[in-house]
């Protein structure tokens, strides 16, 4: 039997969804995207609807979970851009 799948956090609309999944599979974490079907077939960007849930590896929940709050943070920002 394989491990456990658990949310680590949600997004509002496909389009964050997918930068999320980026961000989370750049650092080696396997990331599945749940959602209604709704939100692809009539491109639904907000509401409950559009809510995209990010799924993990029980064991990469941790790390996924500091990862999403320090984008969210704003801690994974490029600070080098303007500066020279």
């Amino acid at each position: 039997m394989g491990e456990d799948i658990v949310e680590v956090g949600t997004a509002s609309g496909i389009l964050e969804a997918e930068i999320l999944r980026g961000l989370l599979e750049s650092a080696g974490i396997p990331v599945c995207l749940s959602h209604e079907a709704a939100t692809t077939t009539y491109g639904l960007g907000v509401g409950p609807l559009a809510e995209v849930y990010l799924l993990v590896p029980s064991s990469r929940q941790e790390e996924a979970r500091q990862l999403l709050a320090d984008y969210r943070a704003g801690k994974l920002a490029d600070d080098s851009e303007g500066v020279g």
